[in-house]
């Protein structure tokens, strides 16, 4: 009769401990956690970081748990399961993560110069160290035509601008030969068939960094998450041809690539990023609180969040014309939904 007392009370304590833990949520909670991807972990983006994270707790009145990632599975994987509220993230990212959890749902996105959703771009570039570019011509015009057994680093395979748009790209335009139409985008996740050997930096710094080190012939990264440490050298900005040098006095990871350059072979638009929430443990009413506040003038005007683009200052955001974070729903995305039909 004790043995099976002792067993009853021992599952109701345990019932109501996991009762507790299931329905503990940032309502009832004085946190939040914020989790951000690997590009935006750095020791050089904390101040903007912190400071995002103070103007999120001046309006909630709970305190930000930033959580830094190496990873951007781990960093998907927390938001979707509840173990953070809010996210940093790419287009993508916040597509597995909502495939993962329904109730994952955008907050913002920055907007682009016209301080709109309609030019909400930033850009992939494929690219190859500029001692290489001729051999990347075909007729005397840049072409992708000569990445076909060439050692490849992509960033990850849960990244926009860094896997998915790339090699979507690549696929769209080889798989007009006929050696190549049944070309698919996990064919270009591991060497062979196409390329010798794949690469993944695990940031858009660290593809960069392999390119830049001779690790690969050929890197996928974006212009924003390299904008800090990279000088444009020669041509125009985000276009075919541009040579982009690593700045002299260019931090971790590039303080061994200080003067490296690099030429683009590929450019190609990408949806902005969005900051997302976890609506199964974020309030309704917190969510609104972000939103306005993020939309706001008064962050549109933070030049820690947005750092002039004059600035030596480094930021997650830069302010060349009206740019401002804006508000946008699930269907925003589907065109990044679409690269994987």
């Amino acid at each position: 009769m004790k043995k099976n007392l002792l067993s009853f009370l021992t599952m109701f304590f345990l019932v109501l401990i996991l009762t507790a833990c299931s329905t503990g949520s940032a309502a009832d909670s004085d946190k939040l956690t914020m989790v951000w991807y690997p590009n935006e972990s750095g020791n050089d983006l904390k101040a903007a970081r912190d400071e995002i994270g103070k103007a999120i707790e001046d309006v909630t009145g709970k305190k930000i748990d930033h959580k830094l990632t190496t990873d951007y599975a781990i960093a998907i994987e927390t938001i979707a399961n509840g173990n953070a509220e809010l996210a940093f993230m790419g287009a993508q990212g916040y597509i597995e993560a909502k495939n993962k959890n329904d109730k994952i749902q955008p907050i913002v996105v920055p907007s682009g110069e016209s301080g709109t959703i309609d030019d909400a771009v930033y850009y992939s570039w494929l690219a190859v160290r500029k001692a290489d570019t001729e051999n990347y011509k075909t007729d005397g015009e840049l072409t992708i035509d000569n990445i076909v057994d060439a050692k490849f680093s992509f960033v990850s395979s849960s990244s926009t601008s860094g896997f998915k748009v790339p090699s979507s790209d690549i696929v769209s335009y080889f798989s007009k030969e006929e050696k190549w139409k049944v070309l698919t985008q996990e064919d270009l996740m591991d060497g062979g068939p196409f390329f010798k050997d794949v690469l993944y930096g695990d940031s858009h710094q660290g593809s960069a960094v392999n390119l830049l080190n001779g690790r690969a012939d050929v890197a996928a990264f974006c212009d924003t998450c390299v904008a800090n440490y990279v000088e444009l050298a020669e041509g125009e900005e985000n276009t075919k041809g541009a040579i982009y040098k690593i700045q002299a006095d260019a931090a971790e990871p590039f303080n061994t690539q200080q003067g490296e350059e690099f030429t683009l072979i590929n450019v190609t638009p990408v949806l902005n990023a969005p900051f997302a929430a976890n609506m199964e443990t974020l309030s309704k009413e917190d969510f609104k609180k972000i939103q306005e506040l993020l939309i706001s003038d008064e962050i549109s005007n933070n030049e820690s969040i947005f750092v002039p683009a004059d600035s030596e200052a480094f930021g997650l955001f830069t302010k060349k014309a009206n740019e401002r974070f804006v508000s946008v729903n699930d269907d925003w995305f589907n065109p990044i939904r679409e690269l994987s039909k």
